[in-house]
C-alpha cells in the first residue's frame, strides 16, 4: 500500500512539472503532451507503460538474438530489446502513421535508430482494414468497435519470418496473435514474447494457441499479467 501511494504521489508531481521525458529501465522517453497520446503519457508518468513486456524481453533476450516485433507502439520495447542485441538485429512493425515519428524519436533519445516499417504484420500481404483508436493502445486488426477502419499496407508474417529470419518474437498485436502465430515457420524461433488477449478473442481461443506452441516445441517459460514468454525446452 505504502509503495502504490509513494508511486502515485510521485506520478502528480511529474505531471504538475510538466515532465518532456522520462527514464524507465534506464531507456529515455519523451513524454511531451504536444507529441505523446494522452492515455500513454499517463503511463509513461506512472512508470507503468508495457512494464511485464519489459521485464520478460530483460528475462529472455540475449545479445545473440535477432528480433522481430510487432506493434513497436512508441519503441519502449523495441529499445529495450535493441540495448540487448543491437538496433541492427531489430526489425520493427508499426501500422500507425502518428507512431512513426514518437518511436524515431525515443530512439534518438537513446542514441540509436530503429529499423521500422509504417506496416501491418498480417498473414496476407496486400491492403488491409486496420481499427485506430484513439487511445492508440487498442488499435488492431481486430474490430473492437474502437475506431474507425482504415486501409493499411500489410506484409505477411511468413515472408517477414523467412526474409530476416529472427530467432525472437516480441508481439503485441491486440488479438491478431491468434492467427499470426499460425501462419509463419516457427522453427528457427526459440523465444516469443506475446501480450495475449483473452477479452478479445476469447479464453478458449488463448488455450488453442498455447497449445498450438506446445506442438511446436515451445514452452510458457513465465506469465506476467497479460503477458507470457514462451521458449523452446533446449
Amino acid at each position: 500500500m505504502l509503495n502504490k501511494f509513494l508511486n502515485r504521489i510521485a506520478y502528480k508531481i511529474r505531471r504538475k512539472l510538466n515532465y518532456k521525458t522520462i527514464t524507465i529501465d534506464g531507456i529515455k522517453l519523451n513524454t511531451d503532451p504536444d507529441f505523446v497520446p494522452k492515455g500513454i503519457r499517463k503511463l509513461l508518468l506512472e512508470k507503468n507503460y508495457e512494464s511485464q513486456e519489459v521485464e520478460l524481453v530483460h528475462e529472455a533476450i540475449t545479445k545473440e538474438d535477432r528480433v522481430l516485433e510487432i506493434g513497436a507502439g512508441i519503441g519502449f520495447v523495441g529499445i529495450a530489446c535493441a540495448k540487448i542485441c543491437g538496433s541492427d538485429e531489430i526489425l520493427s512493425y508499426e501500422p500507425n502513421p502518428k507512431m512513426k515519428s514518437v518511436i524515431e524519436a525515443n530512439y534518438a533519445l537513446n542514441g540509436m535508430r530503429p529499423n521500422l516499417r509504417s506496416k501491418v504484420v498480417a498473414t496476407e500481404t496486400g491492403e488491409l482494414e486496420f481499427f485506430f483508436s484513439e487511445s492508440v493502445l487498442s488499435s488492431s486488426l481486430v474490430d473492437r468497435q474502437q475506431g474507425e477502419p482504415t486501409r493499411v499496407e500489410a506484409d505477411a508474417i511468413s515472408g517477414v519470418v523467412e526474409e530476416f529470419r529472427p530467432s525472437a518474437i516480441v508481439m503485441d498485436a491486440e488479438g491478431a496473435e491468434i492467427e499470426l502465430l499460425r501462419s509463419c515457420d516457427l522453427d528457427e524461433v526459440g523465444t516469443i514474447v506475446v501480450e495475449l488477449h483473452p477479452h478479445i478473442v476469447g479464453a478458449t481461443a488463448i488455450e488453442e494457441l498455447r497449445a498450438y506452441l506446445l506442438e511446436q516445441g515451445f514452452v510458457e517459460k513465465r506469465v506476467l499479467g497479460k503477458c507470457s514468454l514462451f521458449q523452446r525446452n533446449h
